[in-house]
């Protein structure tokens, strides 16, 4: 029987795309047939891309070879203090404890409140003036700069009202700097990188997620603690990941709210709670005052604390990317 007849008398069935057609396609679109202008595009991407891969393995290079050479061990777990050289004044034991402070505070602040706000947003953003308002937000706090959060935190904890976050005199005046004051608006610089990643993970499961959900009888609220919650967890965990790394990463906050000393000064007597009323510094503030730019002038506690807090800053980056992974390759259908 012909070709013809078996298409119905319509002539020969045309054959399927080989795999070489969809290569001569390719080969078509690929960049040589573009515009020269086209062209010069993609080569400046090219180099702009480059160039700032370079720039940030120079930095890392250049702390990493920096840091090796005058970090010594015994700097990890002793204080500063009083010296003659930089040899005598110590480590920076307690600016990595005031590090991992402020981080705890600030991320215990904005972690519930970031999750509850995403899970309301996408869940829920209602009634919808209110929504756009909480968006406008969160996207305002994202491009606020820290500076500016530090000084309405000074005005806020300056306050009596709150005077009991941090010391205040037989005369009542409030000293209105401590770990409270600064992890407390340290959280409105890891808010909005909380709410948007986490709200990136639930829009990013399908509806029929919940419709199942709600056919076996859970409510909305069961259905986003048993089902979306645990579903966007890589998500969570990746947003609160890149909050403390953009925490610790924090200068103004930190020496405008935190008191800016050396060591930890507790104010009172409960263990736990005087400390965190009190001042101290970070490895951020530690590295302001110890650069030769600063007060302190040592420059090589400077390079080894700035080599510490490269090391966290990585492996921070390292999870988030481990998490980042994970995430992507959950796929729905």
């Amino acid at each position: 029987m012909s070709t013809g007849v078996l298409s119905g008398g319509r002539g020969p069935t045309p054959a399927p795309p080989s795999a070489s057609d969809g290569n001569r396609r390719g080969a078509a679109d690929s960049s040589a047939s573009w515009r020269l202008t086209d062209r010069i595009g993609l080569a400046f991407a090219w180099f702009l891309g480059l160039l700032f891969c370079a720039v940030t393995v120079a930095i890392v290079v250049f702390l990493a070879v920096q840091g090796i050479r005058y970090l010594r061990p015994e700097m990890l777990w002793t204080n500063p203090k009083v010296g003659f050289n930089q040899n005598e004044t110590g480590g920076f034991l307690d600016p990595i404890i005031g590090t991992f402070m402020v981080a705890g505070i600030a991320i215990g602040i904005a972690g519930p409140v970031g999750v509850g706000v995403a899970v309301w947003l996408s869940e829920y953003g209602r009634p919808t003036a209110l929504a756009r308002v909480v968006e406008s937000t969160v996207e305002m706090l994202a491009g606020a700069p820290s500076v500016v959060l530090a000084l309405f935190g000074i005005l806020l904890f300056d306050s009596k009202v709150l005077g009991f976050f941090s010391e205040t005199t037989s005369d009542g005046v409030v000293f209105g700097k401590s770990f409270f004051a600064a992890g407390a608006m340290l959280s409105l610089v890891a808010l909005p990188l909380v709410v948007s990643t986490v709200r990136e993970g639930l829009q990013a499961i399908p509806n029929h997620v919940r419709e199942a959900s709600y056919a076996v009888g859970k409510s909305k609220t069961a259905t986003i603690r048993r089902v979306l919650l645990p579903a966007a967890r890589p998500s969570v965990i990746t947003g609160h990941m890149l909050a403390i790394g953009h925490v610790i990463g924090d200068t103004a906050i930190i020496v405008l709210l935190l008191g800016d000393t050396q060591t930890l000064q507790g104010v009172g007597n409960v263990p736990l709670w005087s400390t965190l009323r009190g001042t101290g510094s970070t490895l951020t503030s530690y590295v302001f005052d110890n650069a030769p730019t600063g007060d302190l002038n040592q420059p090589n506690k400077a390079y080894a604390a700035a080599f510490v807090l490269l090391v966290i800053i990585l492996i921070l980056n390292l999870l988030v990317d481990v998490f980042g992974r994970r995430s992507r390759e959950l796929r729905w259908t």
